[in-house]
């Protein structure tokens, strides 16, 4: 049936009506030939554009402003009447494969358009009806500048292809990639990287005097660069030509999705070295495809697709590379880390590329590295929204996680290629972990031709498998495994396929609980598909859920849902995983990676990866332990050597000093002392730029060579080992240190010589399977932390309740006026310190005051206005009640006791607090009659504060135990109202009044105290007093203390001793609590 569809020509109509409708909508943005062109910005028009002289006129297209910028200064030298400038803003749209909406849409498309006077589907024979008669591309000679070469070319050949047919309408104005400046003032041009290589192997040892300057892109070239350029600009113009059907078809090669098989055996026939030669006048399409457009698709590739050997892309290497170069193991800030990396890898892309790459090496959330070589000291992201939520690089630091060294061991380091760019090297081709890190972190990337795609495997069944392949057995099967994920990974139908499933788990028939989500499926995502099927949502036809609720954090999934009643049937039918979305797929079918020559490759399954692997890494041992041992060959001749030099000049066989440096060197060689030359510098032309600190000692070495010269084959580098030996070391005792360390290596040496390469990895696994544990129990703490809080917070607010019990309610005065029930001084129920061991003792007996007493204080307190009110200033008395001793109180009390208690305003009172007591507002009364000449003989405090405040330290309560054991006296608390507090004021007089009346109040503190009847005489309570503790006796609070202060007044000669001691001591107690 299809097939007859497809012969009837219905296909091929409807195809033609597409082409149709999209052409219609393109002529929509057509362009015209006008004199002037309004509206578009940063376009520098020629003068003669749209003119009677527009085929002579050029449009210089540049990449960035900063081209725009360089092209402006050399339109100074050819002038601006038949040159005019337009800057591109990064990468032209691929068109051949756009919708016409995107196209449409695009507006430096149509910009071109509208400034070249192009109209749609128009086969142009010349130039004569188009604004510019020639277009220059100015691109950077990097791989990305030939990126956009190719998509300026494939725009035209797309709508236009008759264009490129006409002589010198397509140009490409060329700079130097590479100048090289010498010092008598000659300058050279290299425009490729191989045309320079050329001239330097040629230079040989006659580089002196020559400098050479990178220049990477345009903005590179000053602007008398620039004008030099335009001056010569027959030279650096290049003239794109049209031969045959074969341009076409290279062009289509490139850039169609139709030729993506065509184009991958285009890169694999890649050969290295291979490159335009730029000194040739014209250019024609194929031989731009094929010699420079292949440099950047291959540079693409290589930036998408990881290496077999490392699991590492280049700007991934470079980073490593840099870390291992800055010895890593102290954080640094990750923005200033990106300036080393640029500085010491030449990394030639933007700094935010570079900054998320550092990122990505160093987060650790579930879904992204195993094994994170970079430690994220910071907010790197997390599985909330998969690592989108970090802080900017300028916040956040990060180190070399002490694990990536026993990955990538220092021994092997001086075993690699190291590549050189800048004229300085820079990171090796690959490194060479010690089993493949591509399988542990998984990959993932599209390039040219390839796409690929690792998934994360266990480390430690990767180690099994080494191992079992150096014992040599078989391997076993490798899934997918994910750190800190607890999902379930199972294999699907599918030849290489896997089915993730997350966990969800049934509360009741309604609520149930989603515990983990699958691999990269991130919390906020999930949380904004559960909206789209809740009922309330906006925009929702079919809820499934009535609401759900989220108690999770950054790491951990905790959602719980409540179903509909009436959709539980279907949903369960259909299956929670699938409904929920709780379920993904992994594949192994696309693992495309570099192996160790460079090549792509596809790998059918990680165990392949593995075989390709270990010969390699195997191969390395070896050279690792070759490279070991021809060290320690040098180092034990240059310990043989150092011992002999001393034993010569200690027993004088040897004359040091005093003599020139040609014999000594001489008599050194003819006494058979191995020479040891260093490293010197090659004669290479000097970098700007290039300063490393390497550089400048070679320099300074073959400087002081040159002046000492060769003496008959030896340099005083030869013997630098012997010569630089400090005075002190010439002894006998460095002699006998010189031959233990001897032996030590010689030693050393044997028991390498005897160590298989396969002990040398099994060693290096131990290590790693260490760091891992270390690891590993790392995060068990961190979990059982994580879920010990979590089943804290989820015991809610009535578990609180019940660990902290709420105060009691507060027993008011009966007839205390309600203006002042909502003070926070209010009388309080009294709360036990401490229970007494023992039996109960008996409750104290009442003992009555003289009045004289009672009086004697109602005068000293009618001395001391507190603000009453003026019909209330003259009461003195205040209402003494003797409260019921509660059972569980202290020893019993033989002496009777009476309470005065005071109702205060708590804001009023704070504004008179000391500093150094300003929390405390109750004090202790005195339980004696305060008699003139009589001493008191002990106090006891009335408890702890009310209920408000539970928690108090057992020192206090082993101080409170102690004094309400031994005082024979009652405890009670009181309140120290303000002299400015009017309402405390007006609460005395009334309290005073009502008890004259004869009135009856329960002003107990106890909460179950029974009031009792009191006779007309008033009565007063004693307290002993309490040894205060070694503070300073605040003796400006001695003055008026007598009910509303700690102690009695100063002029009171007898009492004033004891109140000092009452003030200190209350105040140490207000402040324990």
């Amino acid at each position: 049936m299809l097939k007859e569809v497809s012969n009837s020509g219905i296909v091929d109509t409807l195809l033609s009506w597409a082409d149709f409708k999209k052409s219609k909508d393109l002529k929509k943005s057509d362009g015209t030939k006008t004199q002037r062109i309004r509206g578009i910005v940063k376009l520098e028009d020629a003068n003669e554009a749209g003119g009677r002289y527009s085929d002579k006129c050029t449009l210089i297209l540049t990449e960035g402003d900063s081209a725009k910028a360089l092209a402006m200064a050399g339109l100074s030298v050819v002038g601006r009447d038949h040159y005019g400038v337009f800057p591109l803003r990064g990468k032209l749209l691929n068109v051949r494969e756009a919708s016409s909406k995107q196209i449409l849409e695009n507006e430096e498309i149509q910009n071109i358009k509208k400034i070249l006077g192009l109209q749609q589907n128009k086969e142009y024979t010349n130039v004569k009806s188009l604004r510019y008669g020639h277009l220059m591309i100015m691109a950077d000679q990097d791989h990305d500048g030939s990126h956009i070469k190719g998509l300026l070319i494939n725009f035209i050949h797309s709508f236009w292809p008759s264009l490129l047919k006409v002589p010198s309408f397509m140009v490409e104005f060329t700079t130097p990639i590479i100048r090289a400046f010498h010092s008598n003032g000659t300058k050279l041009s290299f425009y490729s990287m191989p045309e320079y290589e050329s001239w330097r192997e040629n230079l040989g040892n006659n580089a002196t005097g020559w400098k050479i300057k990178y220049y990477k892109g345009l903005g590179t070239s000053t602007p008398q660069e620039g004008r030099e350029y335009f001056r010569d600009l027959d030279k650096h113009r290049k003239d794109f030509v049209w031969e045959d059907e074969q341009d076409g078809s290279a062009i289509e090669l490139a850039f169609s999705k139709k030729k993506i098989e065509d184009r991958k055996t285009w890169i694999r026939n890649f050969e290295p070295g291979t490159f335009r030669d730029h000194m040739v006048k014209h250019i024609n399409y194929r031989d731009f495809v094929n010699k420079e457009l292949i440099l950047f698709s291959r540079a693409d590739l290589q930036r998408s697709i990881p290496s077999m050997v490392d699991g590492l892309k280049p700007g991934q290497r470079k980073i490593l590379f840099c870390s291992f170069k800055k010895k890593l193991f102290k954080e640094i800030k990750v923005g200033q880390f990106i300036g080393y990396v640029s500085e010491h890898s030449a990394y030639h892309h933007g700094e935010q590329s570079l900054a998320s790459t550092i990122i990505g090496m160093a987060q650790d959330f579930v879904g992204s590295n195993n094994i994170n070589l970079l430690k994220p000291n910071g907010q790197f992201g997390t599985r909330n929204l998969g690592g989108k939520d970090h802080a900017s690089a300028r916040y956040i630091y990060t180190e070399l996680n002490p694990i990536t060294r026993c990955l990538f061991h220092e021994n092997d380091d001086k075993l690699l290629e190291y590549l050189n760019e800048d004229g300085r090297s820079i990171e090796p081709n690959w490194y060479i972990p010690i089993i493949p890190l591509v399988l542990v972190n998984g990959s993932e990337g599209i390039g040219t031709g390839w796409s690929s795609y690792i998934p994360n495997y266990n480390p430690r069944d990767i180690i099994a498998n080494v191992r079992r392949m150096l014992s040599g057995e078989a391997m076993l099967p490798m899934d997918p495994w994910y750190r800190g994920f607890h999902g379930v990974i199972e294999k699907s139908a599918k030849e290489g396929g896997y089915i993730v499933n997350g966990m969800i788990e049934e509360i009741n028939e309604q609520v149930f609980r989603i515990t983990e989500l699958p691999i990269r499926r991130w919390t906020q995502d999930y949380k904004q598909f559960l909206e789209s099927i809740t009922d309330g949502s906006p925009n929702v036809k079919d809820p499934l859920i009535e609401d759900f609720r989220q108690n999770g954090d950054d790491a951990i999934v905790d959602i719980e849902i409540r179903l509909k009643l009436d959709k539980i049937a279907m949903i369960m039918q259909e299956g929670l995983l699938k409904k929920f979305k709780l379920t993904s797929t992994i594949s192994t079918s696309n693992m495309h990676l570099f192996d160790a020559d460079g090549k792509i490759k596809k790998y059918d399954s990680p165990e392949q990866v593995l075989e390709e692997f270990f010969p390699l890494r195997l191969e390395y041992y070896e050279r690792r332990k070759q490279h070991i041992l021809n060290n320690l060959e040098r180092l034990l001749l240059i310990l043989d050597n150092k011992v002999r030099f001393i034993l010569g000049v200690v027993n004088g066989e040897i004359i040091v000093s005093n003599r020139k440096k040609a014999d000594l060197l001489m008599e050194l060689q003819q006494k058979g002392f191995t020479p040891m030359p260093r490293k010197g510098k090659s004669a290479e032309p000097q970098v700007a730029g290039a300063n490393d600190d390497i550089s400048e000692e070679q320099d300074d070495d073959n400087a002081r060579e040159e002046e000492t010269g060769r003496v008959e084959g030896a340099k005083r580098g030869d013997y630098e080992y012997l010569l630089s030996l400090p005075i002190g070391t010439l002894t006998i005792e460095s002699v006998q240190k010189l031959l233990a360390e001897k032996d030590e290596k010689e030693k050393e040496f044997e028991i390498l010589k005897a160590t298989p390469p396969t002990s040398m990895w099994m060693k290096d696994l131990d290590e790693l399977e260490k760091k891992l544990d270390e690891i590993d129990s790392k995060a068990v703490e961190e979990q059982n932390k994580s879920q010990g809080n979590r089943k804290t917070l989820n015991r809610g607010i009535s578990a609180a309740a019940a660990v902290k019990r709420p105060p009691q309610p507060r027993k008011k005065a009966k007839n205390v006026e309600q203006e002042n029930d909502n003070s926070s001084m209010e009388i309080e129920n009294h709360v036990v310190a401490a229970k007494p061991r023992g039996r109960p003792k008996k409750a104290p007996a009442i003992k009555v005051v003289d009045e004289d007493e009672i009086l004697s204080l109602q005068e000293r307190l009618a001395a001391y206005n507190f603000g009453a009110s003026s019909d209330q200033s003259s009461s003195a008395a205040m209402e003494a009640e003797v409260p019921k001793e509660n059972s569980r109180r202290g020893g019993a009390k033989k002496k009777s006791s009476s309470t005065i208690v005071l109702d205060l305003d708590s804001d009023n009172q704070n504004n008179v607090e000391d500093d150094e007591d300003e929390d405390g507002d109750f004090e202790i009364l005195q339980q004696a009659a305060m008699e003139a000449g009589k001493k008191e003989t002990g106090r006891k405090p009335a408890g702890q504060k009310a209920a408000t405040k539970r928690n108090v330290g057992s020192k206090q309560s082993q101080k409170l135990k102690t004094v309400e054991e031994t005082s024979p006296e009652k405890k009670v608390r009181r309140m120290r109202p303000s002299p400015f507090n009017k309402k405390s004021g007006s609460l005395l007089g009334r309290l005073n009044k009502k008890d004259q009346n004869g009135s009856e109040e329960d002003l107990s503190g106890s909460g179950s105290a029974n009031s009792s009847p009191c006779s007309t005489t008033e009565e007063v309570t004693e307290v002993a007093p309490v040894a205060a503790r070694g503070r300073p006796q605040r003796t400006n609070r001695t003055k008026a203390r007598y009910v509303v202060s700690e102690s009695e007044s100063n002029d009171d000669d007898d009492g004033s001793e004891d109140d000092d001691e009452h003030a200190s001591d209350f105040s140490d107690f207000e402040d324990e609590e």
